[in-house]
């Protein structure tokens, strides 16, 4: 087996469920609300594990080239982050800050795409401003605690994806099951949490100065991107390029060795050339010294990210 396997790390949120074990099969710590999985992750504060305890800094670091490709260096962190996120209820509204500002608000910028794998009827997403609302018009609805009227809320279906650049106000809604490919960033900045109190039973930290400074006051109206039936570009950024295919019984993939990227499998399963399998729910890291060669057991719908060193 040539690519790798990481234990997901859980994280529990005020806003998450049951629904990684429930649709995805996972066990999960009793008696907590999980809202995410760290699926693939290489910060100090979080290491992916190979079953094995190999950690992912581990595996870079003693053969960057091999994972990375030729000018990797050894101790630059893995650029991205894969989790996969069960929306129970609504987050907070909040914005990552853009490359030009946030260094000076020590934080990190973060691009983020979203692939909606699950969504009860009437699911609901939040990304950007409804048209012509102003700054001063957010400030006001800030103070008076009504925002509901000044952002863009999206009805959203499976299939369904959404880039969410640095600096775009958003917040997923309650009733989604969604794969989020993201640049390796954790700074998020709360402007708002609908009144809600945290797992401590206070009310979560909000970040107001520095989500206004973040935010993209001229993004209106952004839409998800519907899915075609077939093989799709879903984002390219200056962080990454995200696709899907969608794969028949006996159809295959090949991928030439030359750069590292991640396959994630939203359904189905696929069989590589020695034999292993990944299924529904796996995130794989495919390091750039291999060619791939996988083939599909049963209809499978994954997603393929490359382009990000």
């Amino acid at each position: 087996m040539k690519y790798y396997l990481f234990k997901p790390i859980y994280q529990e949120r005020v806003w998450g469920g049951t629904r990684l074990a429930s649709d995805l099969g996972r066990s999960l710590p009793e008696g907590k609300l999980i809202g995410e999985s760290w699926e693939i992750v290489d910060r100090p504060e979080a290491q992916s594990t190979t079953v094995d305890g190999q950690s992912i800094r581990s595996l870079i670091q003693s053969n960057p080239a091999g994972i990375m490709g030729n000018s990797w260096p050894a101790e630059r962190p893995f650029p991205i982050l894969v989790k996969w996120l069960d929306c129970r209820e609504k987050l907070s509204l909040q914005v990552h800050p853009p490359a030009a500002v946030a260094p000076e608000l020590g934080g990190e910028p973060k691009t983020e795409n979203w692939y909606i794998a699950k969504a009860d009827p009437g699911a609901t997403l939040i990304a950007g401003l409804r048209q012509g609302v102003s700054r001063e018009d957010f400030e006001a609805g800030l103070k008076a605690s009504n925002l509901e009227p000044l952002v863009h809320s999206i009805n959203v279906a499976a299939g369904e994806s959404m880039l969410i650049p640095s600096g775009r106000l958003h917040a997923i809604c309650g009733g989604n099951l969604i794969l989020e490919i993201q640049q390796n960033s954790d700074t998020t900045y709360r402007v708002y949490d609908w009144g809600r109190v945290g797992l401590d039973g206070e009310p979560r930290q909000l970040h107001i100065e520095a989500s206004l400074r973040s935010t993209d006051f001229a993004d209106f109206e952004p839409n998800t991107l519907k899915p075609t039936g077939g093989d799709q570009i879903l984002a390219e950024s200056d962080v990454f390029k995200l696709r899907k295919l969608c794969m028949k019984p006996g159809e295959s993939l090949r991928l030439e060795a030359g750069q590292p990227r991640i396959l994630s499998l939203v359904t189905g399963s696929i069989e590589a050339a020695d034999g292993s399998t990944l299924g529904a729910s796996d995130n794989a890291l495919l390091p750039a010294e291999h060619s791939f060669h996988f083939t599909a057991k049963s209809d499978t719908e994954l997603l393929l990210t490359e382009n990000f060193v």
